[in-house]
């Protein structure tokens, strides 16, 4: 195409057939010498970009300058622009990663819910490495005047959480501080009155759903938590050894835990009774994973009339955890590890009901002496 100049020095236009439309347009393109080479570059296009002689003069006076990057370089930084924000991975990113590891439940709705609410405001758009301290106490404080210190603590717990994925997945790097939590004082532990565990054993065994039965009564002999019941597998369960594996557990690191005669019956019947097409011990729907169990066992706390505030099924770990402490058989170390906790803490709240046992024991050898003594003095006289 001939090149056509224009009043302005060094911008000219060929001449080109329009994209779409009948006729011709003005292509503008500039020359110029810089570095010692003269270089001819498009300025862009009559209608396509709005192109004309004059934006093309301040264009070339630009680029002599050194103001601007040619198209060409322009495009690149955009192509390596958009590449580096592609390899950044930020917390809405990590969060993405995570959630496509984990099963779907009302849990991880509950909390991607919290995430895009609390979090992904804050942090999202930015690489845990960009993070420091002043954002969490920003964050902290300002929860704390709408949300309760538990709710606060669970949310940066969450935020740690991501974090740590993408660490132990080689992701990101850590966090260089320790992110500060409200202080939560929720030891709370779940009891029932002989009477009351009796009603709820008598209402487990009237129970027609041998799935939601097999569950609660597993969770009273062992102390499981919910959701290892409910991700526990056949292949979890060495009857020739007398163990059960505990996949994922809460703290981290896989567990084994003992199963008692009591278990292994419970087991033993329904193994027998098992789904064959399900890898489950309890399997939900179409031999998937169970995510949710809340109605069947609340609708059995209620028929046993125990108390509202008691958590149907993890109410069953404390239940479990407050006999063996209260029997004055188990020590702390030993419950620690059956509980499966991380730290000798979190079983410190089962602790006095151990020293209970400690007292009445102490008080009992006082009376025995005494008991002595008076016949002693009997004798004597």
């Amino acid at each position: 195409m001939q090149r056509i100049k224009t009043s302005y020095v060094g911008v000219y236009y060929r001449l080109a057939r329009r994209i779409g439309r009948k006729g011709q347009e003005k292509i503008f393109y500039i020359v110029f010498k810089k570095d010692g080479v003269t270089r001819e570059e498009k300025a862009g296009g009559e209608f396509r970009q709005g192109m004309t002689a004059a934006r093309a003069a301040r264009i070339r006076a630009d680029r002599i300058e050194g103001k601007r990057l040619s198209n060409k370089e322009t495009r690149e930084k955009r192509e390596a622009e958009k590449a580096a924000q592609e390899a950044r991975w930020t917390i809405d990113r990590l969060w993405s990663e995570y959630k496509a590891g984990r099963v779907k439940s009302k849990s991880l709705a509950s909390d991607d819910y919290m995430f895009r609410k609390h979090l992904a405001p804050v942090f999202g758009e930015k690489e845990p490495g960009e993070l420091i301290p002043l954002e969490f106490d920003r964050l902290r404080l300002a929860l704390l005047k709408t949300k309760s210190k538990q709710t606060v603590a669970y949310l940066l717990k969450l935020m740690r959480r991501i974090v740590n994925f993408g660490v132990t997945r080689q992701l990101c790097p850590p966090l260089t501080f320790k992110v500060e939590l409200p202080k939560v004082y929720n030891a709370k532990t779940e009891n029932l009155t002989p009477d009351q565990l009796k009603r709820l054993l008598e209402t487990i065994d009237r129970e027609p759903n041998a799935q939601v039965a097999g569950l609660m009564r597993l969770a009273l002999l062992t102390g499981m938590r919910r959701g290892e019941l409910f991700r526990l597998q056949w292949q979890d369960v060495d009857f020739e050894r007398g163990f059960i594996s505990i996949r994922g557990p809460k703290g981290g690191q896989d567990q084994t835990i003992p199963m008692n005669s009591e278990a292994r019956a419970l087991l033993e019947r329904h193994y027998l009774g098992r789904l064959k097409s399900s890898p489950q011990v309890f399997p939900g729907r179409g031999g998937r994973q169970r995510t949710d169990i809340r109605k069947q066992v609340n609708k059995i706390k209620e028929a046993a009339g125990l108390p509202k505030s008691f958590r149907a099924l993890h109410g069953l770990r404390h239940v479990y955890a407050s006999m063996l402490a209260s029997s004055g058989q188990v020590d702390m170390y030993t419950l620690q590890k059956l509980l499966t906790h991380k730290s000798p803490q979190m079983t410190q709240r089962y602790a006095h009901l151990r020293d209970e046992t400690l007292r009445r024991a102490s008080d009992l050898a006082g009376k025995l002496m005494s008991e002595t003594e008076k016949n002693e003095e009997t004798l004597t006289a």
